[in-house]
């Protein structure tokens, strides 16, 4: 699913179902259904409106995804709170140590002017001859980055330091996302939210999409409630 000028977010595998989710509840009275009643969406929707969550972590998307370096470092934080113990380790990025692919790096389609209260966020698109200027500027810095970066590994520099010249904050990376239908779900409300950065959003509406699309009942049910 293609997401900005070059990213994207793949599906790798898919653990459960909202009967998953159901039977996970109903094992505390030994029973367990084949298939799905009005009686178990209205369960779905008690267990989430009571913040009975541990349910939802019987469930899990693996994805790889394809963003800018500042995107990932956003999402980071939601890898932390999917890990439910030390050797849990659901986050695993591709490495230019060891990997010389061509660089991309993200060009946006717009510039933002910044924030009123200088803090974080922006505040609206800037005139478009402002934005080409810094698009131009941006694509020579890449451009510039990349010469570097290959004119180094041409003369012997191991890659672990060739690297250096590559601008790192709009350079797309890769990797691999494994996340319990919990930890999914509080990512949508953080980053679907109108307050995430702009860039970081257009995933979550992908993810969110297909969330919805895998777990139609629960996803409906946490967006009820508000949780």
């Amino acid at each position: 699913m293609k997401v900005l000028d070059k990213g994207y977010v793949n599906i790798l595998d898919i653990l459960g179902s909202d009967l998953t989710v159901v039977n996970s509840a109903r094992v505390s009275f030994d029973k367990s259904v084949t298939s799905l009643s009005d009686s178990d969406e209205s369960l779905i929707d008690y267990l989430i409106r009571n913040k009975h969550f541990s349910v939802l972590r019987h469930c899990a998307i693996s994805f790889e995804i394809y963003a800018p370096l500042f995107v990932a470092r956003q999402w980071w934080k939601h890898h932390v709170a999917a890990t439910a113990v030390d050797e849990q380790n659901g986050w695993n990025e591709s490495s230019r140590r060891y990997v010389t692919e061509e660089p991309e790096f993200y060009i946006p389609g717009s510039w933002r002017a910044a924030a009123e209260n200088k803090k974080q966020g922006s505040s609206g698109e800037m005139d478009p001859h402002i934005s080409a200027k810094y698009n131009s500027l941006l694509q020579y810095f890449a451009e510039t980055g990349i010469y570097a970066y290959d004119a180094a590994m041409k003369d012997g520099v191991a890659v672990e330091q060739a690297r250096m010249f590559l601008p790192a904050y709009a350079m797309y990376i890769r990797w691999r996302w494994t996340a319990s239908l919990n930890a999914l779900l509080n990512f949508l409300d953080l980053r679907q939210d109108d307050h995430a950065q702009w860039e970081i959003q257009q995933y979550a509406q992908v993810i969110g999409a297909e969330v919805e699309r895998l777990f139609p009942i629960t996803y409906k049910a946490w967006m009820r409630n508000g949780t």
